[in-house]
């Protein structure tokens, strides 16, 4: 199963592959149960990864920014 797909939630490059797969299961009625679809399918799951990767790091980094502030002001307390 997907996250959910809506185009706000996507980049440029992924709402592509994700318009031209839906696309291709709209034209494909049963060719999508035999593997028509598969290759953007894979590119779609591909792009998808690589948004919450860039996500992840970016969270990642605000977190620890967020930690050494709240350490800061810890060790300033206690002086």
């Amino acid at each position: 199963m997907h996250t959910d797909l809506s185009p706000n939630l996507h980049s440029f490059e992924c709402n592509q592959i994700i318009d031209a797969l839906k696309k291709c299961h709209s034209e494909n009625k049963f060719g999508k149960f035999l593997g028509f679809c598969n290759d953007l399918d894979r590119q779609m799951i591909v792009c998808l990864r690589n948004e919450r990767k860039t996500r992840q790091k970016l969270n990642r980094e605000k977190a620890l920014e967020k930690q050494k502030r709240v350490q800061q002001l810890m060790r300033e307390q206690k002086e």
